[in-house]
């Protein structure tokens, strides 16, 4: 049981880090810092909208309109840090 714990708690860390790469992706993207018509650029944005768009979309939809900020990575990101949280100090006791 413990190694489905780690396994879950293994895929939420590693999604964090997708969405922290995806935010920073697009700041250097909507700066300019980035060659956008770069390919391989472009393949690495690709990726990382198709796998945090599924998640992100939602809560956008929820959120008021607060002009040009997104908020949506970081409410994700809170909400891994709870799942995580009640996984190891709740549920993991519990079945232990």
């Amino acid at each position: 049981m413990l190694a489905l714990f780690q396994t879950i708690d293994l895929a939420l860390n590693l999604y964090t880090w997708i969405l922290i790469a995806s935010a920073i992706f697009s700041w250097l993207y909507a700066f300019n810092v980035i060659n956008s018509s770069n390919r391989f650029v472009e393949a690495i944005g690709r990726f990382l909208y198709n796998v945090t768009e599924p998640v992100l979309a939602p809560i956008r939809r929820i959120m008021p309109n607060l002009g040009g900020i997104d908020i949506s990575p970081i409410i994700v990101l809170l909400i891994i840090f709870f799942l995580r949280s009640f996984m190891w100090t709740t549920l993991y006791p519990m079945v232990a």
